[in-house]
C-alpha cells in the first residue's frame, strides 16, 4: 500500500471504561471495514478511572493504537470533584493532542481522515479546526436523547430562555425525538445549571461533520428519522448496539433488601459502596457485606438469593436463568438488557437515565416501573412494597414486555450482521470519513 492510501482517524474518547469500550468497539468495525484506514486513540490522563490503565495494554486490532497524553501542568484546570471535570480534562489537553497529532501525521506522511470526540470533550472541537480535519461527535446514549438535548440547547440559546424556570415544574415539553411529551422533572439535572456547559456542549455538536450513536435504527426509528430530517443537525450514524460488561447506600438497602425477601423471587444483587458524594469515583466494595444488610437478611434468603460485589452484567445478563433486570437505565445497561432480552424494572438515578427509563416505559413499553422520577440527592426511600410490587410483575411469565424485549433482541442482533441497518450505516460513516480525508 502507498503512502498515500494511509488515512489515519483519531479517537478522543472520555477516559471512563464505559466511553472507552463502546468507543474501542466502533473503532474497531470502522478498521475491519476498510484496511486503508488507521486508528489512534487518545487517552486523556487525570482520570478517576483506574481500570483503564489496564483495558489499554494490548490493541484489538492490528490497525488500532493507544496513545496517552501527558497533561502540561502549566495549562491544567479544574478538580476531579469539579462538576465540570471533563470539560476542563478536555480543556486542558487541547495543545497536547493537537501536537501530538501533527507530529504523528508528519511521521507516518499519510492523511487525517477526522477525529473523533466524546460527547462531553467538545472543546476538543477547537483542534480538529485548527487543524482543517472533521469533527465527529461520538454520542455515547441514545438518540431520544441527543434530540431533547438539541431542544433544551435551542430553547436557552435561540429563544432565550432561563432554564431554571423548569427545574422542579409540572411541564411537559414536545420534542421531535419523542412521540410523548417529556416532564421537566425527567430531565437531567445539569441542564438547568447554567455553569456546567452541558446546553452549550449541545449547541457545539452541531458544528461537526457528523454524529456517531450508540444505538439502532430498529430501536428508535422515530427518534433517529426526527434527527435526520432536521437540517440543522448533522447527519447521524446510528452504528450500535456497542455494549459492555447507581448505586444506593442506607436506609435504601434496608427496603430493597425486604422487598427481595418477601417476593419469594430467586435473585442476584450486585450491591457496591457509593462513590463520595459530589466525586466523580467510582464505587468500591464493601469490606462486610452482612454489616450493610437487615440482620437475618443474607440466612433467610440462602438458597433464593445472593449477595455479591461487583458483577460482570453482561455474562450475567446473558445467562438463561436470568427473567429480569432491576436497572438504573444508564444507556449502556438498556442496550445491554435489548440486547441479552432481558426485560427491565426502571429504577433511574441521574443523569440521562429518567428520559431513558421514560422511553422505554412509555415510548416503548418494554419495562415496568419502580419509581420514574426518583433522584437520589432527594433522600426520597422507596417503600419496600413499591419494590416488591414492581419485581412481581417484572417476573410475570405472561407480562407483554417480554414479548417486545424478545423482539428488539432479535433486531439488536440482525442489526450488526452484513445487510443489518448499523452495518449500513457504518459503510455511510466509513465512506464520509474517506472522502473528506485530507
Amino acid at each position: 500500500m502507498s503512502a498515500d492510501g494511509k488515512k489515519t482517524l483519531v479517537f478522543i474518547p472520555l477516559p471512563t471504561t464505559s466511553h472507552l469500550v463502546s468507543a474501542v468497539g466502533t473503532a474497531k468495525l470502522l478498521a475491519d471495514r476498510d484496511d486503508r484506514l488507521s486508528i489512534t486513540i487518545l487517552i486523556m490522563t487525570r482520570t478517576p478511572d483506574t481500570k483503564i490503565s489496564s483495558y489499554t495494554t494490548k490493541s484489538p486490532h492490528p490497525r488500532i493504537n493507544f496513545l496517552y497524553l501527558q497533561e502540561r501542568e502549566a495549562i491544567a484546570s479544574g478538580s476531579l470533584g469539579d462538576k465540570n471535570w471533563a470539560l476542563s480534562l478536555a480543556e486542558s489537553h487541547k495543545c497536547v493532542a493537537r501536537d501530538v497529532v501533527v507530529e504523528m501525521m508528519e511521521s507516518q506522511k499519510g492523511r487525517l481522515a477526522g477525529i473523533v470526540i466524546d460527547m462531553f470533550c467538545t472543546p476538543m472541537i477547537d483542534v480538529a479546526n485548527e487543524l482543517g480535519a472533521p469533527a465527529y461527535i461520538y454520542f455515547s446514549s441514545g438518540s431520544a436523547f441527543l434530540g431533547l438535548l438539541f431542544h433544551l440547547q435551542s430553547l436557552r440559546y435561540d429563544h432565550g430562555k432561563n432554564m431554571k424556570e423548569y427545574e422542579d415544574s409540572d411541564v411537559k415539553i414536545s420534542v421531535q425525538t419523542y412521540v410523548n411529551p417529556v416532564p421537566a422533572k425527567l430531565w437531567p439535572g445539569k441542564v438547568f445549571d447554567n455553569e456546567t456547559g452541558f446546553l452549550e456542549s449541545a449547541r457545539r455538536f452541531r458544528e461537526t461533520r457528523g454524529i456517531i450513536v450508540n444505538t439502532f435504527l430498529e430501536f428508535e426509528p422515530h427518534a433517529i428519522s426526527s434527527l435526520s430530517a432536521d437540517d440543522r443537525i448533522p447527519p447521524v450514524y446510528p452504528v450500535g448496539p456497542m455494549i459492555q460488561g447507581g448505586r444506593f447506600q442506607g436506609d435504601q438497602v434496608t427496603e430493597i433488601a425486604t422487598a427481595l425477601e418477601n417476593s419469594g423471587v430467586r435473585f442476584l444483587w450486585s450491591l457496591r459502596k457509593p462513590s463520595p458524594k459530589e466525586s466523580v469515583e467510582f464505587p468500591g466494595e464493601y469490606e462486610n457485606l452482612e454489616q450493610e444488610l437487615p440482620e437475618g437478611f443474607l440466612r433467610n434468603t440462602t438458597g433464593i438469593g445472593k449477595v455479591i460485589g461487583w458483577a460482570p452484567q453482561m455474562a450475567v445478563l446473558s445467562h438463561p436463568a436470568v427473567g429480569g433486570f432491576v436497572s438504573h437505565c444508564g444507556w449502556n445497561s438498556t442496550l445491554e438488557s435489548v440486547w441479552c432480552g432481558v426485560p427491565v424494572a426502571a429504577w433511574p438515578l441521574f443523569a440521562e437515565q429518567h428520559v431513558n427509563a421514560f422511553q422505554l416505559l412509555k415510548e416503548f413499553e418494554m419495562a415496568v416501573e419502580i419509581k420514574i422520577d426518583y433522584r437520589k440527592e432527594s433522600g426520597v426511600i422507596v417503600a419496600a412494597g413499591t419494590i416488591e410490587s414492581a419485581i412481581r410483575q417484572l417476573m410475570d411469565p405472561e407480562n407483554k414486555i417480554r414479548l417486545k424485549v424478545k423482539e428488539l433482541h432479535d433486531k439488536s442482533r440482525a442489526a450488526l450482521v452484513e445487510g443489518g441497518s448499523s452495518y449500513n450505516f457504518l459503510g455511510r460513516l466509513l465512506e464520509n470519513v474517506m472522502d473528506n480525508a485530507h
